[in-house]
């Protein structure tokens, strides 16, 4: 079959052949142009509308390519780009300059006929991906010396993202065609070009191998959406990628960035990405890295992030009733964050400056949860003597500690239970009767369960006189080690009834199955009320999954004030499943 376009066909010497007197004849080819959207070096040429030659970053000059009649060629040494008369070829006009050095590489992959290697559009769009080949538009992102000139195509930009849709057309569609974009990291702007496509195609669920956030050797740092399906996430792009992804409106991006996270949650991070869920709005996100915080409080308060979240973050923690920590320790964590917050606001660490700093979060430190001796304490130092709360409020503290009836104080005195579910109690008495004395000895029970149970109470009888202060402690002990494993030194107000009253541990005290506990109550107070027909066996069934705890209770030997199976105190038990 004869061509009849012989400028196509070049000879050894880089000549083009002579020409044939059965040659096809063709108006002559307008002058080459640039690229309409700026590209650097590329020719347009008649039959490849739009097709240009990729900019070259390394210095090198760029190949050229013709196209006539179905048939093209590249010519390495000599490119043809004069007209083609009717009598024969031109001479050959001098090669286009080379692009500048140091433009930066971007495509090198021949321009004509490159969709004939692509077998699908996810493939195609892949190609086009950091591509001057049809690009339409570009993008100035960064700032200074770390800003990148990044190609792009409106129509796949439009189609991945509403945001982009508006902004090439909307009613106030924008003409330029150079965007700054100067509060966007390079990284997460090309990974989220990388992933506009996702939305016309299935996503891709990472492939990675983290251990929290630890980087994957010679691992990609981006995700890939806007022009494929491909998907790669880690950890030095995921916030500013999540931001790229919210500002740009690419759900699919977003939520896959959510997963990322969810999925390298850890206690050392968790503070971090709880200020990053707040700030970003991602509701699941955040009770996810709570619930992280509550498992693991310790771990969380001791990792470096934590003294980097702002004030409202914080608040949101000291709220929580789950913390699983001592309250002493919470504190100097706090106390912690006060002093970083004073160099961050550039002020001298004083006392006083921590009490501005804290605001809010000060009045919830559960101050009354702590023992008289971790309040006190000249170590560390202790509250009492930290110098953060004032002279007022330390008497008030210590009179709670110390006297009874206890005075109101401004500090939550409710316990953290650091356990979630719904709070269940059982009574062991059937019936209740008066006149039950005390002289300082003890009330105790002897008591086992039949599954694990977390006990954060008694239930207490109170006064037959009318309303009544009593001061108490509280216990519950391993019985063959005699090991304490929980006590509080407390009181309750009662009002006369025979109801029962509630009296809380600082913090739940474990139960183990099939292991026998002694509940204690040293009460001091006039006489009260106390049970009868007690059940040696008392079964409390979950209403919401069935399940049932059951508790057995025997006689403790010893001093008991008279408590026993069938009469007594102590009548209800406080726990969570």
């Amino acid at each position: 079959m004869r061509r009849c376009c012989p400028v196509l066909f070049v000879n050894s010497a880089g000549e083009p052949p002579p020409p044939s007197a059965s040659s096809c004849s063709r108006p002559p080819e307008p002058p080459p142009s640039k690229m309409a959207a700026g590209g650097s070096g590329g020719l347009s040429f008649p039959g490849v509308v739009g097709n240009s030659a990729p900019s070259n970053r390394s210095g090198s000059s760029a190949t050229s390519y013709n196209y006539s009649g179905g048939a093209a060629a590249s010519s390495p040494g000599n490119q043809a780009a004069s007209a083609v008369s009717s009598t024969g070829a031109s001479p050959p006009a001098a090669p286009p300059p080379p692009p500048p050095a140091g433009a930066g590489l971007l495509h090198r992959e021949p321009v004509y006929n490159w969709q004939a290697t692509k077998t699908t559009v996810r493939e195609r769009f892949t190609f086009l991906f950091n591509n001057e080949v049809l690009s339409d538009v570009h993008f100035l992102v960064g700032k200074g010396l770390g800003s990148q000139r990044i190609p792009a195509h409106r129509f796949v930009l439009a189609v991945g993202s509403a945001v982009f849709d508006a902004m090439f057309n909307g009613g106030m569609a924008t003409t330029s065609t150079e965007i700054e974009l100067p509060d966007v990291e390079p990284a997460a702007f090309l990974a989220l070009l990388k992933s506009c496509m996702l939305n016309a195609g299935s996503l891709v669920s990472p492939l990675l191998n983290f251990t929290g956030w630890k980087k994957e050797e010679g691992g990609t740092l981006a995700t890939q959406f806007l022009y494929s399906d491909e998907v790669q996430i880690g950890p030095e792009t995921v916030m500013t990628t999540l931001y790229t992804a919210k500002k740009y409106a690419v759900p699919a991006l977003e939520a896959h960035c959510v997963e990322f996270l969810k999925k390298n949650l850890r206690a050392d991070n968790a503070f971090m990405l709880l200020t990053q869920a707040r700030l970003f709005d991602e509701p699941q996100l955040a009770s996810l890295c709570l619930e992280n915080i509550d498992k693991n409080t310790s771990d969380a308060l001791n990792a470096e992030g934590f003294t980097d979240v702002d004030l409202d973050t914080l608040v949101a923690v000291l709220e929580r009733d789950t913390l699983g920590i001592r309250e002493i320790r919470l504190f100097n964590a706090v106390v912690r964050w006060s002093e970083a917050e004073c160099q961050r606001q550039q002020q001298p660490i004083t006392s006083e400056n921590k009490r501005k700093a804290l605001g809010k979060a000060l009045s919830l430190i559960r101050f009354p949860l702590m023992t008289i001796e971790e309040f006190a304490a000249g170590s560390s130092p202790g509250p009492a003597q930290s110098g953060i709360l004032t002279d007022r409020e330390v008497v008030s503290l210590f009179l709670h500690f110390t006297v009874n009836p206890k005075p109101r104080v401004e500090f939550i005195d409710r316990p953290r239970c650091c356990l979630r579910g719904k709070e269940c109690n059982i009574n062991r008495f059937q019936q209740v009767e008066s006149r039950w004395g005390y002289s300082g000895t003890s009330d105790r029970i002897r008591f086992s369960v039949n599954r694990r149970i977390f006990v954060v109470g008694f239930a207490l009888y109170g006064s037959i006189h009318g309303p009544t202060d009593y001061q108490v402690n509280i216990q519950i002990i391993h019985t063959d080690s005699n090991t304490v494993l929980g006590q509080n030194d407390t009181g309750f107000s009662c009002d006369g009834s025979s109801s029962t009253f509630r009296v809380m541990f600082k913090e739940p005290v474990e139960i183990l199955p099939n292991v026998n506990y002694t509940a204690c109550a040293t009460l001091k107070g006039p006489d009260s009320h106390y049970g009868t027909k007690g059940l040696r066996k008392v079964i409390h069934e979950s209403p919401t999954t069935g399940a049932k705890t059951c508790f057995t209770f025997c006689y403790a030997a010893g001093n008991n004030n008279g408590t026993s199976v069938e009469d007594g105190q102590i009548p209800e038990i406080i726990f969570y499943t």
